[in-house]
Parts: structure tokens; C-alpha cells; sequence
């Protein structure tokens, strides 16, 4: 039997167990000489992913053991850093400046606990750099006479890259450019690059969002192989494809998407059964039917992990041949997919469902504004155009109150935030905010996709075998506490449970339509963890589900496309051999693993150039005045968020001169000492914007009054 990372695991978790060198590691475990080299890539492989440590005298031992951290180091613009731990459970090591080591923002390192300190805040150093997260750096280049550098536009980076003159490739002071890091940073010393790509002026359309995909290293072209294989596709279902699947053309079917969606990966239908039943088809475009295991696009794909969608532009998962033509529900034009159809009662209840191989053909590309023109606002014009739909559109909505009700009733958490929208030029310039609107089209979309997921999840999860649920694990009782404490001294008495997603619920009830309710809506969401994917089944807190996975998108999302692929394998076996479900435990892992870290870069990025692209909006905004709700207040001022465009600055307590005013940090709030006037969180005020830095990434704003 192959030996793997968790025995070792075991073995050095034993209480008995002290550091042991390679060979005598390899003599307790019983390792054959011909299998000591493939023991060594595994030991080196747990090395880099921080599992295990190697200390003085080559031995190897568990970082726990030794008073050490393996993790993520998040640096300050201050210089001082965070070590994120690997592990489940144990807190952030704060790192003064002093203790860097030359370790940079996202760095995974090693660091050693050095104090404790009040509150149990642990301190220590880095000891190792176990993976350099930047091999580039993007930012403004100053150029001197014998000598240039970059100053990063990542703010985390604190160190400026050194430039030689002979690396300087052209580029002109003042210029953003991209370089490669030749030379890492020691504890006294710069780090050293190479401009590479020269991006160009601060101003310069669409820069904001280049800034951000050099950033996030986010891949914008494909392999020549990838292509290749893309244009080998064929253009159109024909007939040998179709042999074994459900036939469904004859069934009226309709995507509904957002107007600038240009690929789309689910469609629906809807009949009423005589007898009052719903029966529901959520029909996914089948991917995994053009795209085979460890093929090259396959393979792009499982290092992308997602498709990244930005203000003006969309970095695919696959090439456009597959992800907006073969791939894509178009309307009347014959598409492979999976469906899963299901029965509901007349009280939105699961009887029955089947999943299957099948062929649609999409008679309407409907988008959420049209349908919620037909429903709600019941245009005319509208309703004799769709006349064959109209009353499969009415069953959605009957159908989506109906789930809704029903996940509401056992504790579903629903974060109605505003989002922003942002209205971009040719140029890529922000010409305009608005509040994305949430209709009854997109919550129909939304409670079909959720009971497909449910229904794959459970259906799979009763195999008991190797598969990748979507999971939402509870919160930290710690962040709970931390939230309630904040919540009573602002004046609720309602306190929520890390352990019941119902006290969740109702503290969102009784928030509805308060000034405060999108800032505690959005504090609340912050102490919640981050969904993951997972080859165990968690269930998905925040959804009070027990059964959940990711099948709805896989034009746009790996796990989806795994999720495919092994409802087609166990559909077609009873049964597994071992040996490949060993083999598919391992592999699912690692996908889980690399998709949950993929999910994250895009999520980070597509937010980043959010922000970006609202300073530049406000960039011609100086001297106006907005109104705004507070939304952090710190000891040297507080943060607002301008009502309707979701714009946050700072009004600087410096900025502030009828009285000196203290910060009370229970409070959440600044009391003046003279007039006792109070800034409080939650509280509206009007405010002028002061200035607005974009290399910085900051707006400063001052009181109206």
C-alpha cells in the first residue's frame, strides 16, 4: 500500500515522537529502497506546502511542535505583517517590521513565536521563506540619473524594487510598468527587477484594470495548444453525438441572464402536472463532453479555476469557441447539457428527481430585466411578444416564492447588499455608479440553480464516493462574540449563534430599512468564513443546508465541470474499483484545494478594479458633496460610505476643528470634549470630497457643515 501524507502526519503527531532525519523518518515507516525517492518527493512536497518543517541537523518535525507557523504572510503598507496559519484554528502571528526577514505581502513563510503578548496576541519572526508569491511588481517607475525604482502599486508591498540602468528598457519616469523580481529582498537590502512592460501613464484608459491583472498574475491568453484543441471542436451537435442522451428539444426552454452575459451555461423549463405538482428542468450545457481528463484544455482550465469577470472586459475559463458557441445555451440552436429534473409538490417539496444526459434546444434568451418587465411590470408590448412563454414565467415565480419560503423556513441567510454597477466608456472610463438591481428574475434563477446544486449534492453524497461539495463552514465562536459585543454597544439586544443560521436571519429581519442595516449587513457577512470547496461534506452554514455542491456553471467554474464528469462515471458503473477511487480522493483534494485559492485571486481582483475604477470617477469629483452613512470609525477619524454609488473615504479627525474630539472604541464612535458631539457609527452625515490619491488608492473627504 502507497504511503501517504497523512501517515506520515500521524506518525509525527505521535507524543513520542521527536525529529528524525530523512533515513531514520524512512526506517520507522517501514519505506523499501526502491521507494525512497518517491518518499523524498513526498517529503519535499509537504516542505513546500508548510505541513511539515525541516530544522537544524536536517530533521524533520511538525511546526506545532516547535513553537512555529507555517502560513501566509499578510504584510502593512507599514512594513509590519500577519502570518495567516495554515492550520484550522490557530491564530494570525503579528510580525514587527524588524522581523520580516525580507519576506514580502503573500509570501507563505515559516515564523517562530517569539512572545505572547496582552490578549493573547501572539509575536514572533519569520525564520524561512518557503515560496516567493511575486515574481513581478507592478507600479511607478522613478528614475534617477545612475539608478531607478519601482514603488509597487500594491500598497502591502512595502519594499521599492531596485532598478539598474541597464534594466530600465525604455521606460520614462512617472510611467506604470511591470517588472520581474531578479534579486528578492534580505533584511537590509532592496529587492532588484527588470522592467518588462511598459502599461503607461496613470492615465491612460483601462490602465486601472491592467494594473490589477499584472497584479493578480491573471493569465489573459491562451496556450497555442489550448487553441489548437479549441478549434478542433466541431461547430454544431450532430447526430452520433446525441444517440444515448434524453431528447428534450420539444420542451419550451429559456436562459435567463444579465444583458452583457455572453456566454450561458444553464437554461430552464417548467410544466404544472395535472394534479397541481411542478415539474422542473435545470438543463447545464455538458462541458465535460468536449473537454476529456488531462487534455489541454482541461489542464488550463484546472489552473485558471474560474473565469474572471471585470468592469470591461471577462478572462474566461475556456477559449470562446467553446465558452461563447459549442458550450453556450444559444438560443434555437441544438445544445448538449446535463439536466436535472425535478418534482415539486404544490408546496415547493422535492418528490422525485432524475439526473441525465440530454439534448435542449433554447427557445428565447431572455434577460432578468425583460422578465421582470412581463411579471412585475406587465408591459404590453412585451407580454404579446413572449405570448408562448407567458405562462411558464408565471409558474417560475410561483415556484421560486414557493423555495423561497421554504429555505427562508429552515434558516436560510439571505445578505440583501447593494452592489455596485459600474458604467464604463469605449474607453474603459468610469462614467457612472449605480445600484445593481435584484429582481424576481434573478431570485427565480437563483432557487432553480440552489435546488439543482441541493438535489446533485445529495444525490452523489448517498454513493459514498470521492466528489467535491461546496461548503460553508460556521463561524468562529470568537468573531460571533466579537460581533455581539459590537451590536449591543450601538443598542441591539438581539444576539446571534455561531451554531443556529435562524438568530442570523432574524437579526437581518429586524435591520430591514434602518440606516444602519447595509453596515451591519456587511460587518456581520465579514465574521462569517469564506465558502470552500471540500471533499468532505460540511454542509453550507449560511444556507442551512446539509447538501451542497457547485454543478450550475462549468463553462465558468472547474468544480463544476468535475462535478460533471463524475455524475457521468457513477451513472454509467454501479460501482467504483478501489483503486480509482483512491486515485480520485487524491485528485479531488488537490482540485478542491487550487479552486478554493483560484475563487479567491478572482474575487480579490474583481474587487480591486471596482475600487479602482470608483476613484476614478471621483477623480473630477473635488469640492462635491454627497451624503453617507459612517462606517468605521478608528482612533484618527471614520470611514463613510456615500449613499448610492457605495463610494468610502475618510474625514480625518485633523479635518474636524469645533472641538477635540476622543475615541471610544466600545462606542464605536469620536465624542467631542467641549460640546460632546458624537460621530457614531451608523450615523449619517454630509460630507465634501477633500482629495482623491489614486497611486494610494484612498479618498479623503471633509464634513459639508
Amino acid at each position: 500500500m502507497k504511503l501517504t501524507q497523512t501517515d506520515i502526519l500521524n506518525l509525527m503527531q505521535d507524543k513520542a515522537y521527536r525529529p528524525l532525519l530523512l533515513k531514520e523518518l524512512a526506517g520507522v515507516l517501514s519505506i523499501p529502497k526502491t521507494e525512497q525517492k518517491g518518499f523524498k518527493k513526498t517529503i519535499d512536497k509537504m516542505l513546500s506546502e508548510g505541513l511539515i518543517v525541516k530544522i537544524r541537523g536536517e530533521r524533520y518535525g511538525l511546526p506545532g511542535k516547535m513553537n512555529l507557523v507555517t502560513g501566509v504572510l499578510q504584510g502593512h503598507p507599514d512594513g509590519y505583517g500577519f502570518v495567516i496559519s495554515d492550520t484550522k484554528g490557530e491564530p494570525d502571528v503579528y510580525i514587527p517590521r524588524r522581523n520580516m526577514m525580507g519576506a514580502m505581502h503573500n509570501d507563505k513563510v515559516v515564523a517562530r513565536i517569539e512572545t505572547v503578548k496582552k490578549g493573547d496576541r501572539l509575536e514572533g519572526r519569520i525564520i524561512r521563506i518557503l515560496e516567493h508569491f511575486h515574481k513581478k511588481i507592478v507600479g511607478r517607475f522613478e528614475k534617477g540619473k545612475n539608478f531607478g525604482f519601482v514603488i509597487p502599486s500594491d500598497r502591502k508591498v512595502c519594499h521599492d524594487i531596485y532598478i539598474a540602468p541597464r534594466h530600465f528598457n525604455k521606460a520614462k519616469d512617472g510611467e506604470i510598468v511591470v517588472a520581474i523580481i531578479t534579486a528578492y529582498p534580505q533584511q537590509t537590502r532592496n529587492p532588484e527587477g527588470e522592467i518588462v512592460r511598459v502599461l503607461g501613464r496613470t492615465a491612460t484608459p483601462g490602465i486601472d484594470t491592467e494594473i490589477i491583472i499584472e497584479e493578480y498574475d491573471l493569465p489573459t491568453e491562451f496556450p497555442g495548444e489550448v487553441i489548437a484543441e479549441a478549434g478542433t471542436l466541431p461547430g454544431e451537435v450532430m447526430d452520433i453525438m446525441i444517440t444515448s442522451r434524453v431528447d428534450l428539444r420539444g420542451l419550451t426552454t429559456v436562459t435567463i441572464d444579465g444583458e452583457r452575459a455572453r456566454d450561458f451555461d444553464d437554461a430552464v423549463s417548467i410544466e404544472r402536472r395535472p394534479d397541481g405538482k411542478f415539474m422542473l428542468w435545470v438543463h447545464i450545457a455538458d462541458v465535460s463532453f468536449y473537454v476529456p481528463w488531462d487534455s489541454p484544455l482541461d489542464r488550463e482550465a484546472y489552473l485558471r479555476g474560474t473565469s474572471v469577470y471585470l468592469p470591461d472586459r471577462v478572462i474566461p475559463m475556456f477559449p470562446e469557441r467553446l465558452s461563447n458557441h459549442i458550450c453556450s445555451l444559444n438560443p434555437r440552436e441544438d445544445r448538449l447539457t446535463l439536466t436535472a429534473e425535478m418534482l415539486f409538490d404544490a408546496n415547493g417539496n422535492r418528490l422525485n428527481y432524475k439526473i441525465y444526459e440530454s439534448i435542449i434546444n433554447s427557445n428565447e434568451r431572455m434577460t432578468y430585466t425583460l422578465v421582470k418587465k412581463i411579471l412585475e411590470d406587465q408591459e404590453a408590448g412585451l407580454t404579446e411578444r413572449y405570448r408562448g412563454l407567458i405562462e411558464s414565467f408565471h409558474l417560475m415565480k410561483e415556484l421560486c416564492l414557493k423555495l423561497r419560503a421554504k429555505r427562508t423556513k429552515r434558516g436560510s441567510i439571505d445578505f440583501d447588499l447593494p452592489e455596485p454597477e459600474i458604467i464604463i466608456d469605449l474607453q474603459s472610463k468610469t462614467i457612472d455608479i449605480v445600484i445593481a438591481e435584484r429582481n424576481i428574475a434573478h431570485q427565480i434563477i437563483e432557487e432553480f440553480m440552489l435546488a439543482a446544486n441541493e438535489t446533485v449534492a445529495q444525490h452523489m453524497g448517498s454513493k459514498e464516493l470521492p466528489f467535491i461539495f461546496r461548503v460553508h463552514e460556521s463561524p468562529s465562536e470568537d468573531k460571533i462574540l466579537d460581533f455581539n459585543e459590537f451590536i449591543a454597544g450601538i443598542g441591539y439586544s438581539h444576539k446571534v449563534d455561531p451554531q443556529q443560521p435562524k438568530t442570523f436571519q432574524r437579526l437581518l429581519k429586524t435591520l430591514e430599512g434602518k440606516p444602519e442595516e447595509t453596515l451591519i449587513n456587511q460587518l456581520l457577512l465579514r465574521s462569517m468564513k469564506q465558502a470552500r470547496y471540500s471533499t468532505e461534506n460540511l454542509g453550507h452554514f449560511g444556507l442551512a443546508s446539509q447538501h451542497y455542491t457547485h454543478f450550475t456553471s462549468p463553462i465558468r467554474r472547474y468544480p463544476d465541470l468535475i462535478v460533471h464528469r463524475l455524475i457521468k462515471e457513477t451513472s454509467k458503473r454501479h460501482r467504483i474499483k478501489e483503486e480509482r477511487s483512491s486515485q480520485l480522493a487524491m485528485t479531488l483534494q488537490d482540485i478542491a484545494k487550487r479552486s478554493s485559492e483560484r475563487e479567491r485571486v478572482a474575487m480579490e481582483a474583481e474587487r480591486e478594479v471596482i475600487e479602482l475604477k470608483k476613484l476614478e470617477y471621483m477623480q473630477d469629483k473635488i469640492g462635491t458633496e454627497y451624503d453617507g452613512v459612517i462606517s468605521g470609525v478608528v482612533a484618527f477619524g471614520f470611514f463613510v460610505e456615500l449613499e448610492k454609488i457605495l463610494v468610502e473615504g475618510l474625514v480625518r479627525m485633523t479635518s474636524i476643528h469645533d472641538d477635540f474630539y476622543r475615541f471610544e472604541e466600545k462606542g464605536h464612535r469620536l465624542v467631542g470634549d467641549r460640546l460632546r458631539k458624537s460621530y457614531r457609527l451608523g450615523d449619517k452625515v454630509r460630507v465634501r470630497v477633500f482629495s482623491v490619491d489614486m497611486e494610494k488608492r484612498k479618498i479623503d473627504f471633509t464634513l459639508a457643515e
